[in-house]
């Protein structure tokens, strides 16, 4: 079945909702990158120190994009907005505990399934890993298939907050096996893999922690710490004149100093 354009052109449902999906991720790579930005420095310092002309081919871009985006809004049939309820310290406790719980479930049932890292992959991740993280990590490329969403789901968007859409995601890191909902490609994998090790050295349980407190506090995936620090990282290894740098020296500097 497919749907009719304004054009007479008939739309392709499966293929415009892929593209969306892929429109979507480069957004949220953009948005986490200049949240980040936002963070360390302010509007005054970009003006000042900032090339002029990115500032305003980014301002022009973004100005576009919302134009565009606003346009589709406003035809939006509206959607009633779930209450927002103050999580009370017992429900934290065991969101944190759902996480965790889900985080390792999803890695058993996976682990059986991964493959490692391939020479070549590892070859291009030496130099912002340990050889101990390449060498453990497993991959599972579901190929079309989705990792599915958890049951806890309903009890979070009760609450008011829309949790992460799994089933939209390239990748999702359980522990050491990272899975990839289509097929695996160097930024998602470089994504997982910061996550991997974030897991690695703050441990499971403070990792489900740091990640449940941010959200509720944050209300939006992308920006908690955690995630901001994944994407930067994932943008900085894909840059035309990449860098070398450690991953896990980063994770360890975010942690001293609180940022997550």
């Amino acid at each position: 079945m497919c749907t009719q354009d304004s054009s007479g052109r008939g739309a392709d449902a499966p293929q415009l909702n892929s593209e969306l999906q892929q429109a979507q991720l480069e957004l949220l790579n953009a948005h986490c990158a200049t949240h980040q930005l936002r963070l360390r420095y302010s509007a005054d310092d970009l003006v000042r120190f900032g090339r002029r002309d990115i500032l305003r081919k980014s301002a022009q871009a973004a100005s576009d994009l919302h134009d565009f985006y606003s346009t589709i809004v406003r035809i939006i049939p509206a959607d009633p907005a779930p209450a927002f309820v103050e999580p009370t310290p017992s429900q934290v406790t065991q969101a944190i505990g759902w996480l965790a719980t889900y985080l390792s479930q999803q890695r058993k049932h996976y682990a059986p399934m991964g493959v490692p890292l391939s020479q070549h992959l590892k070859a291009a991740f030496w130099p912002y890993f340990s050889p101990e993280v390449l060498d453990e990590v497993r991959i599972v490329e579901l190929r079309g298939a989705r990792v599915g969403v958890p049951d806890f789901y309903t009890k979070v968007r009760a609450l008011g907050f829309e949790p992460p859409e799994i089933a939209h995601m390239d990748s999702l890191t359980f522990l050491d096996v990272v899975v990839f909902n289509q097929e695996l490609n160097e930024r998602s994998l470089f994504h997982a893999l910061v996550h991997a090790v974030q897991i690695r050295i703050l441990g499971l349980e403070e990792y489900a922690e740091l990640w449940v407190r941010s959200f509720i506090r944050c209300r939006a995936h992308f920006t908690v710490p955690l995630e901001v620090h994944a994407f930067s990282l994932a943008s900085k290894f894909l840059r035309p004149s990449r860098e070398r740098f450690s991953v896990e020296d980063h994770v360890l500097r975010w942690i001293t100093d609180r940022r997550y």
